[in-house]
Protein backbone atom coordinates (compact mmCIF):
# COMPACT_ATOMS: atom_id res chain seq x y z
CA UNK A 1 0.00 0.00 0.00
CA UNK A 2 1.34 3.42 -0.99
CA UNK A 3 1.64 6.18 1.59
CA UNK A 4 2.22 9.93 1.67
CA UNK A 5 3.01 12.38 4.46
CA UNK A 6 1.88 16.03 4.33
CA UNK A 7 3.71 18.35 6.76
CA UNK A 8 2.34 21.77 7.66
CA UNK A 9 -0.50 23.58 9.34
CA UNK A 10 -4.23 23.06 9.73
CA UNK A 11 -6.12 26.09 11.04
CA UNK A 12 -9.51 27.01 12.41
CA UNK A 13 -11.46 28.67 9.56
CA UNK A 14 -14.11 31.31 10.30
CA UNK A 15 -16.36 32.36 7.43
CA UNK A 16 -19.14 34.97 7.47
CA UNK A 17 -22.56 33.43 6.79
CA UNK A 18 -24.44 36.65 7.53
CA UNK A 19 -23.78 39.95 9.29
CA UNK A 20 -24.13 38.25 12.68
CA UNK A 21 -23.15 34.60 12.04
CA UNK A 22 -19.77 32.95 11.51
CA UNK A 23 -19.32 29.38 10.28
CA UNK A 24 -16.40 27.52 11.88
CA UNK A 25 -14.50 24.73 10.13
CA UNK A 26 -10.92 23.50 9.70
CA UNK A 27 -8.59 24.09 6.75
CA UNK A 28 -4.99 24.62 5.71
CA UNK A 29 -3.22 23.92 2.43
CA UNK A 30 -1.61 20.56 3.29
CA UNK A 31 -4.66 19.35 5.22
CA UNK A 32 -6.94 20.27 2.30
CA UNK A 33 -4.71 18.33 -0.11
CA UNK A 34 -4.67 15.32 2.21
CA UNK A 35 -8.49 15.31 2.47
CA UNK A 36 -9.07 15.45 -1.29
CA UNK A 37 -6.41 12.81 -1.97
CA UNK A 38 -7.94 10.41 0.56
CA UNK A 39 -11.50 10.97 -0.72
CA UNK A 40 -10.44 10.03 -4.25
CA UNK A 41 -7.85 7.37 -3.46
CA UNK A 42 -8.89 5.65 -0.19
CA UNK A 43 -6.31 2.92 -0.77
CA UNK A 44 -3.44 5.42 -0.29
CA UNK A 45 -2.41 5.82 3.36
CA UNK A 46 -2.53 9.58 3.87
CA UNK A 47 -0.94 11.19 6.93
CA UNK A 48 -0.79 14.77 8.15
CA UNK A 49 2.30 15.75 10.14
CA UNK A 50 1.50 18.74 12.33
CA UNK A 51 1.27 20.00 15.91
CA UNK A 52 -1.95 20.99 17.65
CA UNK A 53 -2.63 22.08 21.22
CA UNK A 54 -4.42 20.34 24.06
CA UNK A 55 -7.53 22.54 23.91
CA UNK A 56 -11.02 21.58 22.77
CA UNK A 57 -10.60 22.99 19.26
CA UNK A 58 -7.47 20.86 18.84
CA UNK A 59 -9.43 17.78 19.93
CA UNK A 60 -12.21 18.61 17.46
CA UNK A 61 -9.64 19.12 14.71
CA UNK A 62 -8.09 15.73 15.45
CA UNK A 63 -11.57 14.16 15.29
CA UNK A 64 -12.11 15.83 11.92
CA UNK A 65 -8.84 14.37 10.59
CA UNK A 66 -9.98 10.93 11.70
CA UNK A 67 -13.44 11.39 10.16
CA UNK A 68 -11.68 11.95 6.81
CA UNK A 69 -9.67 8.72 7.34
CA UNK A 70 -6.43 10.67 7.66
CA UNK A 71 -3.68 8.93 9.62
CA UNK A 72 -2.89 10.96 12.78
CA UNK A 73 0.09 9.05 14.20
CA UNK A 74 2.32 12.08 13.56
CA UNK A 75 -0.14 14.71 14.79
CA UNK A 76 1.55 15.98 17.95
CA UNK A 77 0.07 17.83 20.95
CA UNK A 78 1.97 20.89 22.22
CA UNK A 79 1.67 21.71 25.93
CA UNK A 80 1.05 25.45 25.64
CA UNK A 81 0.33 26.36 22.01
CA UNK A 82 -3.02 26.30 20.16
CA UNK A 83 -4.08 26.04 16.48
CA UNK A 84 -3.85 29.11 14.26
CA UNK A 85 -7.07 30.76 13.10
CA UNK A 86 -8.19 32.80 10.08
CA UNK A 87 -11.23 34.74 8.96
CA UNK A 88 -12.14 34.64 5.28
CA UNK A 89 -14.32 36.91 3.17
CA UNK A 90 -15.22 36.11 -0.44
CA UNK A 91 -16.32 38.67 -3.04
CA UNK A 92 -18.89 38.17 -5.80
CA UNK A 93 -16.17 36.75 -8.13
CA UNK A 94 -15.11 34.08 -5.64
CA UNK A 95 -11.87 35.92 -4.79
CA UNK A 96 -10.82 35.84 -1.18
CA UNK A 97 -9.37 38.06 1.51
CA UNK A 98 -8.03 36.76 4.82
CA UNK A 99 -7.25 37.91 8.36
CA UNK A 100 -4.91 35.57 10.28
CA UNK A 101 -4.19 34.86 13.94
CA UNK A 102 -1.28 32.42 13.93
CA UNK A 103 1.50 33.92 16.10
CA UNK A 104 0.83 31.33 18.80
CA UNK A 105 0.23 28.44 16.39
CA UNK A 106 1.32 25.01 17.60
CA UNK A 107 2.15 24.02 14.00
CA UNK A 108 5.17 26.36 14.07
CA UNK A 109 6.71 23.88 16.53
CA UNK A 110 6.11 20.70 14.49
CA UNK A 111 9.80 20.21 13.61
CA UNK A 112 10.62 19.98 17.34
CA UNK A 113 8.65 16.71 17.43
CA UNK A 114 10.51 15.05 14.54
CA UNK A 115 12.68 12.70 16.57
CA UNK A 116 14.34 9.41 15.51
CA UNK A 117 11.06 7.46 15.83
CA UNK A 118 9.15 9.95 13.69
CA UNK A 119 11.96 9.94 11.14
CA UNK A 120 11.89 6.17 10.94
CA UNK A 121 8.17 6.27 10.21
CA UNK A 122 8.52 9.05 7.61
CA UNK A 123 11.28 7.04 5.90
CA UNK A 124 8.73 4.31 5.12
CA UNK A 125 6.69 6.78 3.03
CA UNK A 126 6.50 6.92 -0.75
CA UNK A 127 6.15 10.72 -0.77
CA UNK A 128 6.81 13.59 1.64
CA UNK A 129 4.96 16.81 0.78
CA UNK A 130 5.55 20.34 2.02
CA UNK A 131 4.54 23.75 0.72
CA UNK A 132 5.85 27.29 0.82
CA UNK A 133 3.42 27.87 3.69
CA UNK A 134 4.83 24.85 5.58
CA UNK A 135 8.31 26.36 5.16
CA UNK A 136 7.27 29.87 6.13
CA UNK A 137 5.63 28.91 9.41
CA UNK A 138 8.50 26.71 10.64
CA UNK A 139 10.51 28.70 13.16
CA UNK A 140 13.81 29.94 11.74
CA UNK A 141 15.75 28.12 14.47
CA UNK A 142 14.20 24.80 13.33
CA UNK A 143 14.91 25.12 9.60
CA UNK A 144 18.31 23.49 9.72
CA UNK A 145 16.79 20.42 11.39
CA UNK A 146 13.94 20.42 8.86
CA UNK A 147 16.36 20.28 5.90
CA UNK A 148 18.33 17.48 7.59
CA UNK A 149 15.06 15.53 7.83
CA UNK A 150 14.29 16.18 4.16
CA UNK A 151 17.78 15.03 3.14
CA UNK A 152 17.48 11.84 5.20
CA UNK A 153 14.10 11.06 3.65
CA UNK A 154 15.40 11.65 0.14
CA UNK A 155 18.41 9.43 0.87
CA UNK A 156 15.97 6.75 2.08
CA UNK A 157 14.21 6.81 -1.31
CA UNK A 158 11.15 8.89 -0.33
CA UNK A 159 10.02 11.22 -3.14
CA UNK A 160 10.15 14.85 -2.02
CA UNK A 161 7.22 16.96 -3.25
CA UNK A 162 7.17 20.78 -3.06
CA UNK A 163 4.42 23.27 -3.88
CA UNK A 164 5.81 26.83 -3.69
CA UNK A 165 2.40 28.29 -2.67
CA UNK A 166 3.99 31.70 -2.01
CA UNK A 167 2.42 33.97 0.62
CA UNK A 168 4.49 37.15 0.90
CA UNK A 169 3.09 38.18 4.29
CA UNK A 170 4.43 35.00 5.94
CA UNK A 171 8.04 35.80 5.07
CA UNK A 172 10.45 38.42 6.44
CA UNK A 173 11.85 39.17 2.98
CA UNK A 174 11.98 37.97 -0.63
CA UNK A 175 15.64 37.03 -0.07
CA UNK A 176 14.70 34.72 2.80
CA UNK A 177 12.02 33.05 0.65
CA UNK A 178 14.39 32.56 -2.27
CA UNK A 179 17.00 30.99 -0.02
CA UNK A 180 14.47 28.47 1.36
CA UNK A 181 12.90 27.79 -2.06
CA UNK A 182 16.36 27.15 -3.53
CA UNK A 183 16.82 24.34 -0.99
CA UNK A 184 13.29 23.05 -1.65
CA UNK A 185 13.82 22.89 -5.42
CA UNK A 186 17.23 21.27 -4.87
CA UNK A 187 15.66 18.40 -2.93
CA UNK A 188 12.38 18.14 -4.88
CA UNK A 189 11.57 15.12 -7.05
CA UNK A 190 8.17 16.63 -7.90
CA UNK A 191 7.17 20.29 -7.83
CA UNK A 192 3.76 21.86 -8.46
CA UNK A 193 4.27 25.61 -8.98
CA UNK A 194 1.71 28.11 -10.18
CA UNK A 195 3.05 30.71 -12.63
CA UNK A 196 1.73 33.40 -10.26
CA UNK A 197 3.80 31.99 -7.36
CA UNK A 198 7.06 32.42 -9.21
CA UNK A 199 6.34 35.71 -11.03
CA UNK A 200 6.76 37.78 -7.86
CA UNK A 201 9.88 35.95 -6.75
CA UNK A 202 11.78 35.35 -9.98
CA UNK A 203 10.15 37.65 -12.54
CA UNK A 204 9.03 34.70 -14.69
CA UNK A 205 5.78 35.40 -16.51
CA UNK A 206 4.97 32.27 -18.50
CA UNK A 207 4.92 28.49 -18.21
CA UNK A 208 7.98 28.29 -20.47
CA UNK A 209 9.87 30.72 -18.24
CA UNK A 210 8.98 28.67 -15.14
CA UNK A 211 10.21 25.45 -16.77
CA UNK A 212 13.42 27.21 -17.89
CA UNK A 213 13.98 28.64 -14.42
CA UNK A 214 13.67 25.18 -12.85
CA UNK A 215 15.89 23.41 -15.43
CA UNK A 216 19.16 23.60 -13.40
CA UNK A 217 17.51 21.77 -10.48
CA UNK A 218 16.89 18.64 -12.60
CA UNK A 219 13.52 17.98 -10.95
CA UNK A 220 12.05 14.70 -12.17
CA UNK A 221 8.42 15.88 -12.48
CA UNK A 222 7.25 19.48 -12.87
CA UNK A 223 3.55 20.38 -12.93
CA UNK A 224 2.94 24.05 -13.75
CA UNK A 225 -0.54 25.35 -12.92
CA UNK A 226 -1.36 28.25 -15.22
CA UNK A 227 -4.70 29.61 -14.00
CA UNK A 228 -7.98 27.88 -14.81
CA UNK A 229 -7.31 26.89 -18.42
CA UNK A 230 -4.08 24.96 -18.73
CA UNK A 231 -1.51 22.83 -16.99
CA UNK A 232 1.92 22.08 -18.43
CA UNK A 233 3.93 19.10 -17.22
CA UNK A 234 7.54 18.12 -17.70
CA UNK A 235 8.72 14.61 -16.94
CA UNK A 236 12.35 14.10 -17.85
CA UNK A 237 12.58 15.71 -21.30
CA UNK A 238 8.86 15.26 -22.12
CA UNK A 239 6.91 18.51 -22.09
CA UNK A 240 3.11 18.19 -22.31
CA UNK A 241 0.37 20.83 -22.39
CA UNK A 242 -2.99 19.77 -20.95
CA UNK A 243 -6.17 21.66 -21.79
CA UNK A 244 -8.56 22.18 -18.91
CA UNK A 245 -12.23 23.05 -19.39
CA UNK A 246 -12.77 25.99 -17.02
CA UNK A 247 -15.69 26.05 -14.59
CA UNK A 248 -18.24 28.82 -15.15
CA UNK A 249 -19.90 28.80 -11.72
CA UNK A 250 -17.06 30.02 -9.48
CA UNK A 251 -18.18 30.43 -5.85
CA UNK A 252 -14.94 30.30 -3.84
CA UNK A 253 -11.40 29.62 -5.11
CA UNK A 254 -9.97 28.99 -1.61
CA UNK A 255 -8.50 25.52 -2.07
CA UNK A 256 -8.52 24.88 -5.81
CA UNK A 257 -4.74 24.42 -5.89
CA UNK A 258 -4.79 22.22 -2.79
CA UNK A 259 -7.43 19.91 -4.30
CA UNK A 260 -5.42 19.76 -7.53
CA UNK A 261 -2.24 18.80 -5.64
CA UNK A 262 -3.88 16.12 -3.53
CA UNK A 263 -5.71 14.38 -6.36
CA UNK A 264 -2.74 14.66 -8.74
CA UNK A 265 -0.41 13.01 -6.22
CA UNK A 266 -3.00 10.35 -5.33
CA UNK A 267 -3.33 9.51 -9.02
CA UNK A 268 0.44 9.28 -9.47
CA UNK A 269 0.77 7.08 -6.36
CA UNK A 270 -1.94 4.89 -7.92
CA UNK A 271 0.22 4.51 -11.05
CA UNK A 272 -1.93 6.69 -13.31
CA UNK A 273 -0.12 8.42 -16.20
CA UNK A 274 0.53 12.15 -15.92
CA UNK A 275 -2.19 13.09 -18.43
CA UNK A 276 -4.89 11.20 -16.47
CA UNK A 277 -3.59 12.58 -13.17
CA UNK A 278 -3.85 16.16 -14.48
CA UNK A 279 -7.41 15.68 -15.75
CA UNK A 280 -8.61 14.12 -12.47
CA UNK A 281 -6.86 16.84 -10.46
CA UNK A 282 -8.43 19.56 -12.60
CA UNK A 283 -11.88 18.00 -12.14
CA UNK A 284 -11.35 17.99 -8.37
CA UNK A 285 -10.29 21.65 -8.37
CA UNK A 286 -13.32 22.49 -10.55
CA UNK A 287 -15.67 20.74 -8.13
CA UNK A 288 -14.19 22.49 -5.09
CA UNK A 289 -14.43 26.04 -6.45
CA UNK A 290 -18.17 25.62 -6.97
CA UNK A 291 -18.65 25.29 -3.19
CA UNK A 292 -18.00 27.77 -0.36
CA UNK A 293 -15.07 27.09 2.00
CA UNK A 294 -11.87 25.12 1.65
CA UNK A 295 -13.40 21.66 2.16
CA UNK A 296 -16.38 20.89 -0.08
CA UNK A 297 -19.15 18.68 1.37
CA UNK A 298 -18.11 15.06 0.90
CA UNK A 299 -21.26 13.89 -0.93
CA UNK A 300 -21.18 16.77 -3.44
CA UNK A 301 -17.47 16.28 -4.07
CA UNK A 302 -17.77 12.48 -4.48
CA UNK A 303 -20.64 12.93 -6.95
CA UNK A 304 -18.59 15.37 -9.05
CA UNK A 305 -15.64 12.97 -9.09
CA UNK A 306 -17.90 10.02 -10.01
CA UNK A 307 -19.11 12.04 -12.99
CA UNK A 308 -15.45 12.60 -13.88
CA UNK A 309 -14.99 8.83 -14.07
CA UNK A 310 -13.55 8.08 -10.63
Amino acid sequence: MKNIYFIGECMVELRAMSAATLHQSFAGDVYNSAVYLKRCFPQVTTSVVTALGQDNLSKKMLERFESEQINTQLVFAHDTKVPGMYYIETDEHGERSFIYWRNDSAAKKVVDFLDADALEQLSQGDMFFFSGISLAIIEESAREHFWKVVKQLKDAGVKIVFDPNYRARLWNSVEETKEQYHLAFTFADITLPGVEDLTTLYDVHSVEAVVDYLKPYQIEEIVVKNGPESVVTKEGDTLQSHTIIPVTNVVDTTSAGDAFNGVYLGARLSDKPISSAVQLAAKAAGAVIQQPGAIAPKDIFQLAMAEAGM
